[in-house]
């Protein structure tokens, strides 16, 4: 059974990656998408009577608003936030690591879930029924060496959900975690990295699918998946 059809889903950082996998299979399920990100490039790229672009920056609490505000001007309340957008920036070593580069971090990551966590449940919690998926990461549940600081804000993130999950539990609204492990996306830039062990960005839009094509009676806190030529590799 298809639960997508006509479901009004805000993504964020759907304009790349994840975000514009995950937005072309909604689509596909006759779902009505209202894509938050800082370009327009997935309106741009794909032609869709039940796809709308906005553009905003998810650490500006104004832009967030006037999102949420457009996409129920333009679909209605919506039923499932899809948080997507997210950066990481190379920061090995900590003791060389400036100020603006964690902030950027934790302002994205953490503070941007926040804010589309908050304006969704003022249109979700009145219903008493809404899905959040949260695209953390690995990242959130096991440490990195190499990334302290990136881990730090997916550690945090996946807090935040945890703790929404309980709150919202008696209200009806369900909260997930999609922690993928490394992902063939934008995210690496130019950084040599073996990409042939890594996820597709197909494959995390199937597993969130996965996710949200679930009744609602059903609830899935977090769902971990790597794939196994990176595992044996470790």
């Amino acid at each position: 059974m298809n639960y997508l059809q006509d479901k009004v889903i805000f993504i964020t950082g759907g304009s790349s990656g994840i975000g514009k996998a995950a937005a072309i299979a909604l689509l596909d399920q006759g779902a009505k998408v209202f894509d938050f990100s800082r370009t327009h490039q997935l309106a741009d790229d794909v032609t869709h009577e039940n796809l709308r672009s906005f553009q905003g920056d998810v650490s500006q609490e104004a832009d967030v608003i006037a999102g949420f505000t457009a996409c129920q001007a333009t679909f209605g309340p919506v039923d499932i936030l899809l948080n997507n957008a997210g950066i990481g920036l190379i920061t090995t070593d900590l003791s060389t690591t400036d100020l603006e580069t964690y902030e950027r971090m934790i302002t994205i990551n953490m503070r941007g879930v926040f804010l589309c966590n908050r304006e969704a449940l003022k249109q979700m919690k009145p219903r008493k029924q809404g899905h959040i998926v949260t695209v953390i990461s690995m990242g959130g549940q096991r440490t990195n060496p190499t990334a302290p600081v990136y881990c730090a804000s997916k550690f945090g993130a996946r807090g935040l959900s945890s703790g929404l999950a309980d709150q919202v539990l008696k209200e009806g609204i369900r909260v997930t975690d999609v922690n993928p492990g490394p992902t063939d996306s934008n995210y690496w830039g130019d950084r040599k990295v073996a990409r042939e062990k890594f996820l597709k960005v197909e494959d995390v839009a199937r597993v969130i699918l996965f996710v949200l094509n679930q009744p609602e009676y059903v609830l899935i806190r977090e769902i971990n998946f790597d794939n196994m030529k990176f595992l044996a590799q470790s």
